[in-house]
């Protein structure tokens, strides 16, 4: 059967309005009528027996003329005529007799029955037998007639990327080289499963790509396919849920049955957490047979249920592996995990040239320094960066991609776009002395990251930012550094209480920071000695009502809160007395702010009178 599509639909209906035209013009062809004034044309017609026949509505007359009348421009035998509200009735009706006129009751065109049905109600019984014809169509499509419209709304919507369509490999990839070497064997597996089969190999059936958003995990999917040349079926989890339960397992079923007839393929799942979550006990809050679970049990029966042999393998992909259900994850379905980690600096640097292949750059373009500027983005952000940049350059009327326009770029990203408000001078100094704070304590601190830019145009939500990063990337931080990143957060409201006495709403964000780092230490790192070595906080996702979150008592959360209130008073007092000690180089650092808005790394040090390369060392 033809794959049905919105063309066939227009050419159908075309042709269906066609038919209706032509049989109106077959069945009621046009008779061309003239109007004639009622006096002289008419009566004189009249009076020389030239008009055949009449037939009057009202006070509007319809006839036929014996021979061809002409008037004006138009000439027929067919002709129509109004009579005067002051005519004489009498002496027409005995012209009209004197003349031998027939006179009808009815037009002498008049339409029968069949035709008045016909005109009437065909268009509206075209559309009628249209919307019939469609009904039977998806009747059909849905398997041989079983199951009609409602088997049309279980099929699977996953989208088919023929092997000979992929255009994505491993060379598109960079940046998570460990993720892609263990997908290597899944590739050689689809090339050549002769090779496992002699040996008695078996591989795994599913695998689940891991990690953070944006890491690459549908990309690296993607180039699985294009590297092994095999059909890659895509679909969404929850592509497969609707409201009425039953349909999820149905496009399951219909996902898998396209699959092993297209074998060798992939079956990819995204965001498969979305019906993987762990399924609740019974009776409790989240049990219950609804349409999630169901789908949930179809997906495993269907891993269980297909030959390895036949050269299908399931890749998945998700967020959150922790809130996954354990049935998942055992041997025989999602047996081997993938973990897609966000990238380092050579990582960085790997993606940054794969997404600029077709991106003129300037001379003055170093990717390696960009790579480091950028610690914490993933494989989307830094695509991100470069289209930026590009977009930047574009409007600017740049030949090639400047390295002022990755800056530019980098800023708009992570510190927001410019705000055009105007701020009064007294504001300007209070924003100015709040970000100097900041910077002066990220200067001075020990262990603190360096200060890259400071400025006090607003971006975002913020009216001013101070940007700090480390020198390399981090993955593990020790108590004092954590100590530090709580001074340079609380050094903004620090310094307003310093100059000013008294305080603004502008360190809203600060104080978030501030508390989850400080929380933080306390409820899940053990930096705290009377809490101890003991996780109190859920773990991300986790709530009571979820597996996995153990309750707290009343009283461990109150010695929660105690700590962290100490831990923040500590570092409170450090950065009050820090900046009150070098209040000189914060004024002189405001006053360079305050003439040129925004410093860059050397500037704002100079500005502050502090050696970079001393804090360095």
């Amino acid at each position: 059967m033809l794959p049905w599509s919105g063309r066939r639909f227009l050419a159908i209906l075309a042709v269906l309005f066609f038919l209706n035209w032509l049989i109106v013009a077959i069945f009621a062809p046009g008779e061309e009528r003239i109007r004639v004034p009622y006096n002289p044309t008419f009566l004189t017609q009249v009076r020389d027996g030239n008009v055949k026949e009449i037939s009057s509505r009202g006070d509007t007359v319809q006839g036929e003329f014996r021979e061809e009348v002409k008037y004006e421009d138009d000439q027929a035998k067919q002709f129509e005529t109004e009579i005067p509200t002051f005519a004489n009735d009498e002496e027409l009706s005995q012209l009209l007799e004197n003349e031998n006129v027939t006179i009808n009751a009815e037009p002498p065109d008049s339409r029968s029955l069949l035709e008045t049905i016909l005109f009437s109600f065909g268009p509206t019984l075209l559309l009628v037998g249209l919307f019939i014809f469609f009904l039977r169509r998806a009747s059909g499509a849905a398997g041989g007639g079983a199951g009609g419209v409602l088997g049309q709304f279980g099929r699977s919507r996953a989208k088919l990327v023929e092997s000979e369509k992929q255009t994505v490999t491993f060379d598109d990839v960079a940046g998570i080289e460990e993720a892609e070497e263990q997908l290597v064997e899944v590739v050689d597996f689809l090339r050549n499963p002769d090779k496992y089969a002699k040996l008695g190999a078996r591989i795994p059936r599913g695998v689940l790509l891991s990690g953070p958003p944006g890491t690459g995990k549908t990309l690296l999917a993607r180039a699985v396919a294009g590297e092994a040349g095999v059909p890659f079926f895509s679909a969404s989890a929850s592509e497969f849920i609707e409201a009425i339960v039953g349909v999820g397992a149905s496009r399951v079923r219909d996902l898998f049955r396209q699959a092993e007839e297209a074998a060798p393929a992939i079956v990819f799942i995204d965001e498969l957490d979305a019906i993987g979550r762990a399924r609740g006990g019974s009776g409790g809050v989240l049990s219950g047979h609804d349409e999630r679970e169901q789908t949930l049990n179809q997906i495993l029966t269907e891993m269980d249920g297909f030959d390895p042999a036949a050269g299908v393998i399931v890749l998945g992909a998700t967020n959150r592996p922790d809130v996954l259900d354990p049935a998942l994850l055992r041997p025989g379905r999602f047996d081997r995990r993938v973990a897609v980690q966000p990238p380092d600096s050579v990582g960085r640097e790997m993606i940054l040239r794969v997404h600029s292949r077709s991106v003129p750059l300037d001379d003055d373009v170093d990717l390696h320094q960009i790579a480091q500027s950028t610690p914490g983005m993933v494989g989307a952000d830094l695509a991100n960066l470069v289209n930026e940049a590009a977009l930047l350059a574009a409007r600017r009327g740049h030949e090639k991609v400047a390295r002022a326009d990755f800056t530019d770029a980098l800023e708009k990203i992570v510190l927001g776009a410019e705000r055009k408000i105007v701020l009064n001078e007294e504001d300007r100094r209070r924003i100015a002395y709040h970000e100097g704070g900041h910077a002066i304590v990220g200067m001075l601190t020990p262990g603190a990251d360096p200060v890259r830019k400071v400025s006090i145009i607003p971006r975002g939500q913020a009216l001013g930012v101070t940007l700090s990063t480390p020198e390399d990337d981090r993955f593990n931080y020790s108590q004092d550094e954590l100590r530090a990143k709580i001074r340079v957060s609380a050094g903004g409201r620090v310094a307003e209480e310093v100059v000013y006495g008294s305080v603004t709403t502008g360190a809203e964000s600060d104080i978030q920071q501030v508390t989850g780092i400080a929380r933080g230490m306390v409820a899940r790192w053990g930096m705290s000695e009377k809490v101890g070595f003991v996780t109190v906080a859920p773990q991300q996702g986790q709530s009571p009502l979820l597996p996995g979150a153990d309750p707290v008592s009343s009283a461990t959360q109150e010695l929660v809160d105690t700590e962290v209130r100490r831990i923040v008073d500590e570092e409170l007092d450090a950065t009050r007395e820090l900046v009150a000690a070098h209040r000189e180089r914060l004024d002189r650092l405001v006053e360079a702010l305050l003439e040129h808005e925004t410093l860059d790394e050397l500037d704002a040090y100079a500005a502050a009178g502090i050696d970079r390369l001393q804090t360095i060392a």
